[in-house]
Order: C-alpha cells, then sequence, then structure tokens
C-alpha cells in the first residue's frame, strides 16, 4: 500500500498541498447528504419531491444542498413547462470526474459495514455463550 502517495514530491506538490486539495473536496462533497444526492442522481434525472422521499431530506435542506452542487457544476437545475411548474435536477458531466471517488466510497463502506456487522455478530456469540454459562453455573448451584 502506498501510503505517502499524497505527501511525495512525485505529483508536483507538498503535503500541504495535497491537504489542500482534500479539503477543497470535502468542502464541495462534504457533509451528510451531497454524496447520497449525487448517488440517487446516478441513476438518472429527479424532481424535488423524488429527490426529497428518495434521499429522506427536508425540502429546506434539500434545497439549501441542491444550490450548493449546482453552484459547483455538478448538478443541473431544469424548470419544466408544467402546471403545477415541476423542477428536474441531473448530474453534469463534470460530476462524471467524481465516479471514481463514489464507487471507491461505496466499496469501502460495504467492506466496513461487512468488519463492523461481522464483529457484532462474534460479539453477541461471546455474548450468547458467556449467558449460557451463566445459566450452567445457576443449575449448578441449585
Amino acid at each position: 500500500m502506498n501510503q505517502n502517495i499524497c505527501c511525495t514530491n512525485e505529483n508536483g506538490g507538498s503535503c500541504s498541498t495535497a491537504r489542500l486539495a482534500i479539503q477543497d473536496t470535502l468542502d464541495i462533497v462534504g457533509g451528510k447528504w451531497k454524496l447520497v444526492l449525487i448517488s440517487i442522481l446516478r441513476n438518472g434525472k429527479r424532481r424535488f419531491r423524488e429527490l426529497s422521499r428518495d434521499a429522506g431530506i427536508s425540502p429546506r435542506i434539500l434545497s439549501k444542498e441542491l444550490q450548493e452542487l449546482e453552484i459547483n457544476g455538478l448538478v443541473s437545475r431544469t424548470v419544466c413547462n408544467t402546471k403545477p411548474i415541476t423542477v428536474e435536477y441531473a448530474l453534469t458531466e463534470y460530476s462524471e470526474t467524481l465516479s471514481e471517488v463514489v464507487i471507491a466510497m461505496h466499496e469501502w463502506g460495504m467492506q466496513h459495514r461487512k468488519k463492523i456487522t461481522g464483529q457484532l455478530e462474534m460479539i453477541k456469540y461471546a455474548e450468547g455463550e458467556h449467558e449460557s454459562k451463566k445459566e450452567q453455573i445457576k443449575t449448578k448451584n441449585k
């Protein structure tokens, strides 16, 4: 594993430059909702209410998040000529530059969930084993 890839001169920068680039990325896609919205929109355009429902996010917060994604060129907003007026959101071509990041985060999240749930199962098993030994001791003492 190449641990120092961000802090080498091979990529033409220093550690402080690498940290700045990472901070810039987190400023754009960080927070609780932005990557969730991007992952939902990877399946195609959505109307505002659909996004709110699919993400489980309040309209006020959704509006703010979408506005920030639009300002940064990751999401496009289209006002449809319908009655009542509807607004659709879609990912831009530029958002495709985040594909590797989103895929890597998905894969890591799945591995992490598997690891944690596996550990939880081991704990539950150990606790169950501990409880059964307690029962055996109680039975012997009767």
